[in-house]
């Protein structure tokens, strides 16, 4: 059965993914706020989807630290699911991505015309932290926060590495709070996984951070220390050790 649901998830994901990123691409011509709208509820549809067919029952902790004012979102990444569900549960957001993302035909047209998201390159190092810097200020200016998943690339669960400098960056030169989130979601959903087991996926949303008065290096640190702090909390893939990878940044 896990077998069976798993497959019409995904069928349901393709399928709606395709009609929907056509009909984002054929507003090209409407207001932001339309496409986003058009966004929020693809992805609502696809939380909802994933509980009726895997079980994967959500529950959002911490709702009251979301901030009012525009802010830098620092996401937990193991899976898919914490890509669609922060569009449901936050005010307009738009992402930091790895620019090939958005060559992909259909799909990433559709994620540049609903997010606005900020393409980087990589491989780009430093030049890649400025035009996150950049881009993000004119962004959460107009009152778009930003999301950021530090790790780079989606981990196995019970794994992490040290978080990229960009978003703590971009918090500190914007004058902005980071906003971070743990979850438990690659308990159910492995990393490229196909099979999705049922369960309670816990989405904790912790206390802003403050970027001021330290480096960006250092924020991350403070960042990612409260997020693997609960990671241990919620996550039974946590439980037994907790593995490290190789130290990267973004």
């Amino acid at each position: 059965m896990i077998f069976i649901r798993s497959l019409l998830f995904m069928l349901y994901m393709g399928v709606s993914a395709l009609i929907s990123g056509a009909l984002v691409i054929l507003m090209f011509w409407a207001p932001f706020r339309v496409r986003w709208w058009m966004t929020v509820k693809w992805c609502r549809s696809m939380v909802v989807a994933g509980d009726w067919l895997c079980g994967l029952k959500v529950v959002v902790e911490g709702r009251e630290n979301i901030p009012d004012e525009p802010s830098v979102l620092m996401i937990k990444h193991t899976t898919a699911l914490e890509t669609y569900w922060q569009v449901t549960e936050f005010p307009m957001a738009t992402w930091v991505v790895k620019r090939e993302l958005l060559w992909i035909p259909l799909f990433g047209w559709a994620i540049a015309l609903s997010l606005r998201p900020i393409g980087i390159n990589r491989k780009a190092g430093r030049a890649a932290v400025k035009q996150v810097i950049e881009q993000g200020k004119q962004r959460l200016e107009d009152g778009v926060w930003i999301t950021v998943f530090p790790e780079g690339t989606r981990m196995p669960a019970g794994e992490t590495r040290r978080y990229g400098t960009s978003g703590a960056a971009l918090a500190k030169a914007a004058g902005v709070k980071i906003v971070p989130v743990a979850h438990n979601a690659g308990d159910f959903w492995p990393r490229r996984g196909f099979l999705k087991r049922p369960g309670t996926v816990r989405f904790v949303i912790g206390p802003p951070i403050d970027a001021q008065g330290r480096s960006p290096q250092e924020t991350c640190l403070v960042v990612q220390d409260w997020v693997e702090s609960t990671m241990n909390d919620i996550s039974s893939a946590y439980q037994p050790k907790k593995k490290t990878a190789d130290p990267v940044d973004n």
